[in-house]
């Protein structure tokens, strides 16, 4: 089989290198010029754990090509997947521009059968104007060609997402016509083998079962945060409470990690693009908006405890930050509840310096100078008034204790992750503040 990726970013690009991984053609085109050329020559435009190594093994193959020109690469073409950006607009909504730019072109060149799959998250409905956009470009032409639509929305997690596509928890794929689902079948048939589940549905039902999933997660995300700032005022521990009810199989112990809010490109924007979805067809989606109201909220807690320590006089206070994706194993800084936090803070007068294992170059494109970039995670901590830790990243969970309170102005420390244990920040010295758990009481060695 041949395909097409039209789309060259985080799903497209994953997308394009795991199909050419079980041995298919594919040919991922993207009209940024520059992007093309990068990856020609192996320079990745996202990270994502172990995704280069991948891309250049199926090159030197012969699988994998990359290339501006849609048009010449939709000759014996079994699928074309579209994989553009959907930016939210000012009010929520998804700008559906470009997945209908690239549906205008793929109708002004096919020449054979052709299955139009949507691959970018997309309001229900949007297939059925793709359709109707490949169409009107038959019709122009006035060629009697004949095509499917479909939708087959991802599920991958940044970081895992080489995974999350090799060996997937499902394959949803919706569909109007039997000739579809056969060719939908035959191309995820090697990743069948080992049993992941394929389920075929119709269209509508496949768009909103991306939205429903991401919503679902946000909101477990959203419930616990909330849960955790009812902790810290009664007086219970979020961490044990969430061993309680994470035992609870109906629940689950995923997603309910207390934290400083969700990010990245999923989540909000989803969550945003459903609640206006429903409005715009008469539906409030009203525990998504609660959903999103404290997820906002949440991204703002970790400078509030800050503010409060030092009773709102942060002018001049240097702080140490851990962390700046939104997320541990990505470089993805979209939404990142860091950005948050390092404006309240310059806006106090306080200074940043920041250290991100994968991150700094993209974090760079976003806030320039204004805070300082370290080589390393200690050199973050020297003379800092405190230290934040914002993504938890594996290397931040075992520090030298001893090594840092020498490096420190003071022995303190805001985690928006929760990965430390308080007896031994009470056995080490320090002074610790986290979420849903009330320790804001100093602590000193006995």
């Amino acid at each position: 089989m041949k395909i097409v990726v039209i789309g060259t970013g985080y799903v497209g690009l994953v997308t394009g290198t795991c199909f050419a991984e079980v041995g298919i053609d594919v040919v991922c085109v993207d009209v940024d010029a520059k992007k093309i050329e990068n990856l020609k020559k192996g320079i990745m435009p996202i990270y994502e754990p172990g995704l280069e190594e991948m891309v250049q093994r199926n090159m030197e193959k012969g699988r994998l090509q990359f290339s501006t020109d849609l048009s010449s690469n939709l000759k014996d073409t079994d699928v074309a997947f579209i994989a553009v950006g959907t930016p939210p607009g000012e009010d929520g909504s998804a700008d559906l521009k470009y997945v209908l730019g690239v549906a205008a072109e793929i109708g002004s060149h096919i020449d054979d059968y052709i299955v139009v799959v949507t691959k970018s998250t997309v309001p229900v409905g949007t297939a059925k104007r793709v359709r109707t956009t490949v169409q009107s470009e038959l019709d122009k032409r006035a060629a009697n060609i004949e095509f499917d639509i479909a939708s087959n929305p991802e599920f991958l997690k940044e970081g895992a997402a080489i995974e999350d596509f090799i060996k997937p928890d499902r394959i949803v794929v919706g569909i109007e016509t039997k000739k579809a689902e056969d060719v939908m079948r035959r191309l995820y048939k090697p990743f069948l083998l080992n049993g992941h589940p394929i389920i075929f549905m119709d269209v509508p039902s496949a768009e909103m079962t991306k939205y429903a999933a991401n919503a679902m997660l946000a909101t477990k995300i959203s419930f616990m945060n909330d849960v955790a700032n009812l902790c810290e005022i009664m007086g219970a521990d979020v961490n044990q409470v969430r061993k309680g009810i994470g035992s609870d199989p109906r629940i689950g112990n995923r997603f309910i990690y207390p934290g400083i809010g969700y990010g990245g490109s999923c989540f909000p924007k989803d969550v945003k693009a459903l609640i206006k979805t429903a409005r715009e067809n008469g539906h409030e989606m009203r525990i998504l908006q609660a959903v999103e109201d404290v997820n906002e909220d949440q991204k703002s807690i970790l400078f509030d405890k800050i503010s409060k320590h030092f009773k709102g006089n942060l002018k001049g206070k240097t702080f140490a930050m851990w962390g700046l994706s939104f997320k541990p194993k990505t470089d993805d800084m979209r939404e990142a509840p860091s950005l948050v936090v390092i404006e309240k803070l310059l806006h106090a007068g306080a200074n940043v310096k920041a250290y991100d294992p994968v991150a700094m170059l993209e974090a760079k494109k976003d806030l320039g100078d204004q805070i300082e970039y370290s080589k390393d995670p200690n050199d973050a901590l020297i003379d800092a008034d405190a230290l934040l830790i914002v993504t938890e990243w594996p290397e931040f969970r075992t520090p030298n204790f001893n090594v840092m309170g020498r490096l420190m102005k003071n022995k303190l420390i805001f985690d928006g992750r929760n990965i430390y244990d308080l007896e031994e920040m009470r056995e080490n010295g320090f002074e610790y503040y986290c979420i849903g758990v009330n320790t804001h009481q100093t602590i000193t060695n006995n």
